[in-house]
């Protein structure tokens, strides 16, 4: 248990500093991360699940330092122009982290029309340079 928590307080240090120094990690050319399901457009229930891709990069848990890598955030109902790609991203009801290095989610939604919108965040939940973030859709909660 205590080598648990020596690990884990090493990748809070190391995510914080990635953080504190304003540094983003470089993406690579071509990059691209995308929504596999639902399509843009869909009509679906709750719980809904949203499918993520990513081609150009891998995934890695947050605070795993490896080039190339960063892991998934979900922007529910957010526009990209109110998020500041030089900072960590804020866990919030709109920006889902997923720093397990998950590439799925069901979730409940409230019942209407939301957009969605995947960012790929370092290990320091910090996007990349440039920002490596898929096409919005949109889908209809019945």
């Amino acid at each position: 248990m205590k080598q648990f928590l020596t690990t884990t307080a090493a990748v809070v240090m190391l995510a914080g500093m990635a953080m504190a120094d304003g540094h983003r990690s470089e993406a690579p050319e071509g990059a691209t991360v995308y929504i596999i399901s639902p399509a843009d457009g869909a009509t679906v229930s709750n719980p809904v699940t949203v499918v993520f891709g990513l081609k150009g990069m891998g995934v890695a848990p947050a605070g795993t330092d490896v080039d190339d890598t960063g892991h998934h955030h979900l922007l529910i109902n957010t526009d990209p122009a109110d998020v500041n790609m030089n900072e960590s991203l804020p866990a919030t009801d709109q920006i889902v982290h997923f720093g397990g290095g998950q590439t799925e989610v069901t979730r409940e939604l409230p019942v209407g029309t939301h957009t969605l919108r995947l960012l790929l965040g370092d290990m320091g939940h910090v996007p990349h340079d440039p920002p490596v973030m898929s096409e919005e859709i949109t889908v209809t909660v019945e």
